[in-house]
């Protein structure tokens, strides 16, 4: 059983690894016995993270790189390639922030959005095609949020982007199987440091969250790791096109009904 979680001997590569929803999953292959290629724009962030991984016995590289300038992609796939020998899973984790409601939106908000949050991961899943054929069991995993199926107030182009990439796994999916599985997490709110920073500032938040998740608290950046090893591992082997939700569960009354157990 502890071998269908495994991930000894594979790579794993993973943008947006500096911080936050990256970096815990960085750290959480790393304990399944992957070598991780750690992806981020900022050098400190990702060069301490993937150190803390070699630190505590585990294989990474640090990668610096921004995702929104083109010609930098080719360059992510033959590093990691280079120096650990290949790529056994792609996870395009690295997201921009929230943008404004409709009526501030303006075009080059879709555009700049649809860049990273689509047109990025497309890219580097074709980069990284024929070496993801090259290794049995190879997958990709995007990272989703729950404005991929729900349409929250706000945020308008952040939500329409990861709908599309939503639907992008769907399609890369069926395009890719049987060779290479292709599956995304949707993750509810996440103790990121970004979110922490809101939480300094409004206190109030945490809780009104607390409020509309089932489980009643926010979660770790490592539990979204855990579900992204699930989808990455032998145990995952008959799992694609999926869109897995990491939420807590979503409070569907308006008002209280009943108290909590």
């Amino acid at each position: 059983m502890k071998n269908m979680f495994s991930l000894e001997g594979k790579v794993a590569l993973i943008t947006g690894a500096g911080r936050g929803i990256g970096a815990g999953m960085a750290r959480v292959f790393a304990e399944a016995g992957a070598a991780v290629a750690a992806v981020a724009r900022t050098a400190s962030q990702v060069e301490a993270v993937a150190a803390e991984i070699r630190a505590a016995g585990g294989r990474a590289i640090a990668i610096t790189a921004d995702l929104n300038d083109n010609s930098q992609l080719p360059g992510i796939i033959e590093q990691a390639v280079a120096q650990l020998g290949g790529i056994d899973v792609l996870i395009n984790n690295a997201g921009g922030a929230m943008s404004p409601a409709f009526v501030d939106t303006r075009m080059e908000h879709l555009e700049s959005m649809f860049h990273l949050e689509v047109a990025v991961p497309f890219e580097l899943s074709r980069l990284a095609l024929p070496h993801l054929l090259d290794r049995p069991g190879a997958s990709i995993i995007n990272t989703c949020s729950v404005g991929t199926y729900r349409a929250p107030r706000g945020a308008l182009a952040h939500y329409v982007t990861k709908a599309a990439l939503g639907h992008l796994t769907k399609l890369m999916a069926a395009d890719l199987g049987p060779r290479i599985r292709v599956n995304a997490v949707v993750p509810g709110p996440v103790e990121t440091p970004a979110l922490k920073e809101v939480f300094e500032k409004h206190p109030e938040i945490r809780e009104r969250i607390n409020n509309v998740v089932r489980m009643r608290r926010i979660a770790r950046p490592d539990e979204i790791g855990y579900a992204a090893l699930y989808l990455a591992s032998p145990a995952a082997a008959f799992v694609t096109g999926t869109l897995l939700d990491i939420h807590g569960g979503h409070v569907e009354e308006s008002r209280p009904i009943s108290p909590d157990l």
